[in-house]
């Protein structure tokens, strides 16, 4: 560190607890111009994930969504739960995609990419773009890792999509959407151009001056809702048409639905999600993109 410079924490803008960003208010973001004079963008994530059995004891796992049985022996019914939307309901999802020709942003675990060919076939032939993942659900990223750790983990991921779709990853969307203070300049180091990791607005902004922030908006993805904080199915499909009409008239945002296949796509709630879409696309001005697009048009204007 250079002579005189502040240690890293000790000099903030006002209103910052670090320096990944520069602070601001909804005053003063800007109000992006999305293409055909849209008054919002849409895009849809859907969750691509491979859950382990047995998970490495040094893994870090969410602890709201791991079941304590795992903790003592194979957890089958956690498990075989998860299992179930690569197995059935990923394919129910996609026919409500399909029915509103809405084209998924897909976050790929390398796992997934290795283990589940076919879906990400279905993904590609609806030209779904690829955001890197991590490698399991069960395993996410920390700042316990070292520095060298956490930059492997980053390729190995990127890496993987790579190789199951043909084309190397412009967006990373972390596993539970975890970071350390190193990874937004880990990715960027990497070749990512964006991340969706950030929950602090509703329009894009950038991090570090390089790597663009995409808004993962977890207070309408379907896992908070409906898993942990057990909101009723008709009650998260009136949380996503609400905030959608807020967002439309404000103008200039981006509305990002996270689904995740083993929540969206068990038989009770799949009404709910194509309600939603229902109401939500009955709007005009809508950009209905992928995240690649998103952030290729919002990094023009920044």
């Amino acid at each position: 560190m250079a002579e005189g410079t502040p240690p890293r924490g000790e000099s903030r803008e006002p209103g910052m607890d670090h320096d990944l960003y520069p602070f601001r208010t909804l005053d003063q973001a800007p109000r992006f111009v999305w293409p055909d004079g849209a008054r919002i963008a849409l895009t849809v994530t859907l969750m691509l994930d491979h859950w382990e059995v047995n998970p490495p004891e040094h893994a870090s796992r969410d602890p709201r969504i791991a079941s304590p049985l795992g903790a003592y022996f194979p957890d089958w019914l956690t498990w075989s739960q998860r299992e179930y939307g690569n197995r059935v309901g990923i394919f129910r999802v996609l026919e409500v995609l399909d029915q509103f020709d809405l084209i998924p942003s897909v976050a790929l675990g390398s796992a997934a990419a290795k283990r589940y060919p076919e879906l990400v076939d279905e993904c590609s032939r609806r030209n779904a773009c690829f955001m890197a993942h991590g490698s399991h659900a069960t395993r996410r990223i920390t700042s316990r890792m070292s520095e060298a750790e956490e930059r492997t983990f980053i390729a190995e991921s990127r890496d993987a999509v790579k190789a199951a779709t043909g084309d190397a990853p412009q967006g990373w969307c972390g596993q539970d959407f975890n970071q350390s203070t190193r990874t937004p300049a880990l990715l960027a180091e990497a070749g990512f151009v964006y991340t969706t990791d950030w929950a602090n607005d509703d329009r894009p902004f950038l991090l570090g001056g390089k790597l663009l922030a995409l808004p993962p908006q977890p207070e309408w993805n379907d896992l908070e809702c409906m898993w942990l904080r057990r909101v009723a199915p008709p009650v998260w499909a009136d949380c996503i048409a609400e905030a959608f009409a807020f967002l439309h008239d404000e103008g200039g945002a981006v509305f990002n639905l996270t689904l995740h296949p083993w929540i969206s796509g068990q038989a009770h709630r799949i009404r709910w999600l194509r309600d939603g879409l229902t109401r939500i696309l009955g709007r005009h001005g809508i950009w209905r993109s992928t995240t690649d697009e998103v952030a290729r048009v919002a990094r023009q204007q920044l």
